[in-house]
Formats: structure tokens, C-alpha cells, sequence
């Protein structure tokens, strides 16, 4: 142990002792990374999370019940600006930063990494290079400070894969080698997320550290369910490790999952029994007033699917017969074209049809006589009446009919402003996807509560880390940190003898 010894040495008691591990959590969304966290066993202490919606939510879910404390976790708070030790007096903890956590976790923010996030930034500001001017690129530095200030046994980094390669540079091997001089063994890999229970396929980085002490290497969960990957994530994963040594390195090889295991969740199995939604069509004024917040009954006569179920029983976010979140997006343009869509078909195929579309509606006006001349300006209303406007050749991804035999495309925080990236595989239902649809497939439990509107609760699950994700990481590392506590108790054992 490189630095502070005293601090570390009261944890390392702690863990002997069988004691819950005090978590805190950076840039926390609303709580995705927590769920599972907690759900493996770690007891949430204290988080921070600049978003106000978002930290809104968190404190929905995970705050006590008394009111002052609640007005605690609610509060957002910026780590660039609020020092570990405002953060242990906001939420009432008698000890000081480099006492009060066990370990520390973060789902930093990944715009400036992510290579659309670094297009975007491109755009906007005419910089091609402006992704690695924006101030979140940085905000690892600022956790790293953080952890020589708390002095946590653990710790835990989520993120995009595209944090390998920051212009040429890999952010996680260099996060793990000032670890090393802050006495932590670290090790850091890509996990996706259908491979472990989640249908989804949201491939990400995960990087562990564990205080040197406990001489234990950080370990990743081992798949439970199998899917071929689709052949672009070799590409993607190709440039995401071009500058990853694979030898002389913190990188742990990517867990693979193998034939045999159970197959990944399908996106029919995962949202069947919720709610089906016509009111966008059939009552636009009535779906105009309903709120995120607003609960429906299930699906009657709907065959429970492992995962529905496992969503509606997760511990203290049961349901009881009804779910919220059922609001989704009113464009009648393209109710039509959502309903003649095919599985797996994306923007130009819906553009396709479109042009079909119009062309029905163009010689459907009797006597002919009556048809727009084209070129007028009739004829031009009438065909923004039916056709998007969209540019095939640059938006050929923006829309995509969800495949129910398959896990869905990763949800990103942008479906808070487009969802039609997620339209719903059911062509009755003519629509995207709902915010309980979004959770679903991000595997929030049904129970789970979004502050905010439709667009504020859309950008918060795409942000978010999947829970069941964060459950196989966490529950690996209780593992770690459990069976290094038993060796070291069983050495000092045998040293007394």
C-alpha cells in the first residue's frame, strides 16, 4: 500500500468483519449502476450526479424515507465543484472523506468519448478535434482525486468502449497506472451486455481496482447467455483496441460467451406482457395528458417470459398487477409507415414506403381532375403530410423497426430526443417505443421510478448502466473481495498456529 495506510487498514477491519462496504458513486445517473450494486450486497452511502432529473430519480429509488435526507439525495451536485468532503457533510456522515467509503464507483460521462458523441461535438462547434477539449473528457482525472481523497479497498469505472481510443490515447490504461502508484492492482476489459442477461447488445468498458493489500486480481463475470455477435461489433471493437497492448498491460481479455449457455433474452420475451398502447392513434388528446408517472394494468393472458418476471420480482421494487411509463412520441406522419415497416428495417426502407404511401393517397383523389399537379404547392403539402424529411444517405440509421427474435441496439441518451431509433415490433401498435419499454430493455425492474417527462425519463435509461450488467460486475467483485478476506483470515490462521 503505496499511500495512507491508516485509512485502508480501518477498511480492511471492516471487510474481515463481515460489514456491509460503503459505496459511493460518481456521476450516477439514476442509478443503474446503484441497483446493482446494491442488489449484490454493497450498501449505498452517498452518490453525486449533476443532472437534477436525474438526480431526482435517484433519490426516488434508493433515498431513505426520512424527508431531510431525502432533500439530500435529490440534490445535484457537480464533482468538478462539490469536494469529497462537502459531499460527506450534505449527507450527514460523522466521519471524514478518506474514512466514509469502502468503495467507489462511477459511470463517467462518455459524450466526449464516444465516437458519435465526438462527431456531434465536431459539428456543432466546426473543431474537428473538439472532443478533446470538453470539459467530461477530463473527468476522470477529477475521480482519480477523489480516490486519493476517500481512499476507497475497491473500485469501479464504467464506460464506452471508444475510451481505449481518445485519438490515440487509452484512457483506462492510464487511469490504471496512476493506480498503481496509489497502491491498487487494476485490471480493465469490454463486457456486452447480452451476454449477461440484458436484451440488449451494449457493449462496455469495465474497469476494477482493488487495494493492493488484499493480493487480489480483479476478475470479470464469466457470460451466462450466448448470442453471436453482429459482425460490425468487430469493427468496432478493432478500434476501440488499437492502441491496447495485450502483453505489459491492465487488460483482461474479453469474456466470450460459448454454445451451451442459455440464449440471450429476446426483445418479445421482454416487453410481451406490458401494455398495449393505441392511444397515441386512437386518443391523442388522452396520451397528450399522461405522465411517465401514470401506471396501467399488465397484459392479461400474456405467457410470463424468466425476464418479465424477474423484472416485475426484483427485491423492494415489486409490482403489484400495474406499471407506469407508458407515454410515447404523437407524429401521425409516420404511424403508417411504423405499421408496413418490417422486422430489422431501417430509415431508407421506412422512406421506401413512405414514397408508397403517398403515391396511394396521390391516386386515391377522384376524378383525376382533382389530384395536386406535381410541383404545386398542394402537391408539396401533401407529401410533408406523408414523407419525413429526412436525407437517406445521411440518416440511414435513424430509424429501426425492433426484430422480437433478437436482443435490441444499444439504447443511447439521444432516443431522449428521437425513440424512433426503438420502433415496436408490434405493427398494430404503429409507434416507438414507451419509457417502460426503454427500461425494459435496459433492464430496469418495473418498480424502478423516473423523475421528469418523457424526454428527461428516455435520456436518463439510455444513460444509464444496465442494472443487470452492473449486478454480474458487482456480484464478481463481492466475490473478489469476499474470498480475499477468507484467505487472509485463513493466513493469519495458520501464522497463529
Amino acid at each position: 500500500m503505496k499511500k495512507n495506510n491508516h485509512a485502508r487498514a480501518a477498511k480492511l477491519l471492516r471487510l474481515r468483519s463481515g460489514k456491509s462496504l460503503r459505496t459511493l458513486e460518481l456521476c450516477s445517473g439514476c442509478g443503474g449502476m446503484s441497483l446493482g450494486l446494491r442488489t449484490a450486497g454493497f450498501a449505498l452511502t452517498a452518490h453525486a450526479e449533476a443532472d437534477p432529473v436525474a438526480s431526482t430519480s435517484y433519490a426516488l429509488n434508493f433515498a431513505p424515507s426520512n424527508p431531510n435526507a431525502r432533500d439530500a439525495w435529490s440534490k445535484p451536485r457537480d464533482i468538478l465543484t462539490c469536494p469529497p468532503q462537502m459531499l460527506v457533510s450534505d449527507f450527514g456522515l460523522k466521519e471524514t472523506a478518506e474514512t466514509a467509503f469502502d468503495v467507489v464507483a462511477a459511470g463517467l460521462p462518455c459524450q466526449a468519448f464516444a465516437r458519435i458523441g465526438r462527431s456531434k461535438l465536431g459539428s456543432v462547434s466546426g473543431d474537428a478535434n473538439a472532443f478533446k477539449k470538453d470539459a467530461r473528457a477530463t473527468l476522470y482525472r477529477r475521480f482519480l482525486k477523489y480516490v486519493t481523497a476517500t481512499q476507497p479497498l475497491a473500485i469501479l469505472i464504467e464506460n464506452v468502449p471508444d475510451i481505449l481510443n481518445f485519438g490515440g490515447h487509452n484512457i483506462p490504461e492510464e487511469i490504471c497506472e496512476t493506480l498503481d502508484k496509489l497502491g491498487y492492482i487494476s485490471r480493465y476489459t469490454l463486457l456486452n451486455a447480452a451476454y449477461y442477461g440484458v436484451p440488449q447488445l451494449r457493449e462496455r468498458l469495465f474497469l476494477i481496482a482493488i487495494d493492493s493489500s488484499l493480493n487480489a486480481i480483479p476478475a470479470f463475470p464469466e457470460p451466462t447467455h450466448w448470442i453471436r455477435l453482429p459482425q460490425g461489433y468487430e469493427g468496432s471493437r478493432g478500434f476501440a483496441l488499437k492502441h491496447v497492448q495485450k502483453h505489459a498491460s491492465h487488460f483482461h481479455p474479453i469474456p466470450e460467451a460459448k454454445k451451451g449457455l442459455i440464449k440471450s433474452v429476446n426483445i418479445r420475451d421482454a416487453l410481451r406482457d406490458l401494455p398495449f398502447i393505441s392511444t397515441h392513434f386512437a386518443d391523442p388528446a388522452t396520451m397528450r395528458k399522461r405522465h411517465v408517472s401514470d401506471a396501467l394494468p399488465y397484459r392479461a393472458g400474456r405467457e410470463l417470459s424468466e425476464y418479465a418476471l424477474a423484472m416485475r420480482k426484483w427485491p423492494s421494487f415489486e409490482t403489484d398487477g400495474t406499471v407506469d411509463g407508458h407515454v410515447v412520441r404523437l407524429t401521425r406522419r409516420d404511424y403508417p409507415i411504423f405499421s408496413r415497416m418490417p422486422h430489422g428495417a431501417d430509415y431508407p426502407k421506412a422512406l421506401e414506403i413512405a414514397e408508397q404511401l403517398f403515391a396511394e393517397k396521390w391516386t386515391s383523389f377522384q376524378p383525376r381532375s382533382q389530384r395536386p399537379r406535381e410541383k404545386s404547392r398542394a402537391y408539396s403539402a401533401l407529401r410533408k403530410q406523408v414523407i419525413p424529411p429526412y436525407d437517406p444517405d445521411k440518416f440511414p440509421n435513424k430509424w429501426w423497426k425492433l426484430d422480437p427474435t433478437a436482443p435490441s441496439r444499444t439504447l443511447t441518451a439521444h432516443i431522449g430526443k428521437d425513440t424512433y431509433s426503438h420502433i415496436h415490433y408490434d405493427s398494430r401498435q404503429k409507434r416507438s417505443i414507451s419509457v417502460r419499454e426503454a427500461a425494459r430493455l435496459q433492464s430496469f425492474p418495473d418498480g424502478f421510478r423516473f423523475a421528469g417527462a418523457m424526454n428527461a425519463a428516455f435520456r436518463q435509461i439510455g444513460n444509464a448502466v444496465p442494472p443487470l450488467l452492473s449486478l454480474a460486475v458487482a456480484s464478481c467483485l463481492m466475490r473478489t473481495l469476499r474470498q480475499s478476506r477468507a484467505s487472509d483470515a485463513d493466513g493469519r490462521r495458520g501464522m497463529a498456529a
